[in-house]
């Protein structure tokens, strides 16, 4: 029974270090690609094979550094490794539903200003609640369900 008492012990020990960490030190790492055809590759290296080619924006989460290397997911699954070098820190969302409305405020009541498709990318601007302010290729600015999309 002591050997339980133990990992009982160790366990609360455990959850109470995670719950007494900063927020940020468990918020998940995201980055985005920044250019144009971006290769992801099986394995940290030039010389590695291709998996995708990502365009500019596009949002990715970073699940593991090595040297210059990122390796990264997206909403579907892992997708490979990147060199860090070809990402940046300026924040985008991608559509995951099949359409999403982009509306005038956060919030259905909101006029819809436009329609967007599955994997278009935009760059958000801000968030507040459920909704994110982003900007499409375009320029147009607005606000979509965060639902809707993911990225950061």
């Amino acid at each position: 029974m002591s050997r339980l008492y133990r990992h009982i012990a160790q366990l609360a020990f455990f959850l109470i270090a995670a719950l007494a960490l900063p927020p940020a030190a468990l918020a998940a790492e995201y980055v985005s690609i920044r250019g144009d055809a971006i290769h992801v590759r099986a394995q940290p290296g030039t010389h590695s094979p291709i998996q995708w080619e990502l365009d500019d924006g596009y949002p990715l989460r970073v699940q593991r550094k090595k040297g210059r290397w990122l390796k990264v997911a997206d909403y579907e699954a892992t997708l490979g490794w990147v060199y860090a070098p070809l990402t940046s820190r300026t924040p985008h969302r991608i559509v995951t539903a099949p359409t999403a409305r982009l509306r005038a405020g956060p919030g259905t009541s909101h006029r819809i200003l436009a329609t967007m498709q599955r994997n278009e990318i935009v760059r958000t601007l801000a968030t507040r609640g459920k909704w994110a302010q982003v900007q499409r290729e375009d320029g147009q600015r607005g606000w979509v369900a965060r639902r809707l999309t993911w990225g950061w």
